[in-house]
């Protein structure tokens, strides 16, 4: 009778215990801990950089399961700057972004294919100008650990490379500039 009991009280713990889940971090763009950047070769002589000053996100990250991970991203198109304020308008226009019928772009991840370091391959839906198209970022593990205002965090940076082309946009900056180049910086607050 007693190893009956011992046994009942064993799976009704282990029916009831919390089953393990990703923990929800909310992306830090508030205390602008979170970056999303590019650069694209100008005339095939040097880069342009720039970055996209407003968007929001989340992502789900359980180290004991990174292959769970997920995140989420919006991005305002509109609040693209190349520290030109010219330029600027003219990359907003409709010959290249045109932000008045696209200003927004989004990613959604679909699966994550983790590494031994933390890191890995995110595989996901980019809709931009608007048409979505699958792309894969590389991924790698900042880091993760309990911040100075009682709060947990981790960081994730991020690198992928995209061509206007495939998503709809006609202009043509010569062969040197088919490619943009993208890196994400993340640092999420666990919620």
């Amino acid at each position: 009778m007693r190893h009956f009991l011992t046994a009942t009280s064993l799976a009704v713990l282990l029916a009831t215990a919390p089953l393990a889940h990703a923990e929800e971090y909310l992306i830090d763009t508030q205390g602008a801990h979170a970056s999303i950047q590019f650069r694209i070769s100008h005339l095939g002589t040097s880069w342009l950089l720039g970055r996209f000053n407003t968007f929001s996100g989340t992502f789900s990250y359980d180290a004991a399961e990174p292959e769970k991970a997920a995140v989420k991203v919006d991005i305002d198109v509109t609040s693209i700057d190349s520290n030109h304020a010219e330029r600027d308008k003219h990359l907003r226009g409709e010959k290249y972004l045109n932000t008045d019928k696209y200003p927004d772009a989004s990613f959604v991840s679909s699966s994550f294919i983790p590494n031994a370091e933390g890191g890995g391959i995110m595989k996901g839906t980019l809709t931009l100008y608007g048409t979505s198209k699958e792309i894969e970022i590389a991924v790698s593990k900042v880091g993760e650990g309990a911040d100075p205002w009682g709060g947990y965090r981790a960081g994730f940076s991020g690198t992928t490379e995209i061509k206007p082309k495939d998503f709809g946009m006609t202009f043509n900056l010569g062969p040197a500039a088919e490619t943009v180049y993208m890196t994400l910086n993340i640092e999420g607050i666990r919620q």
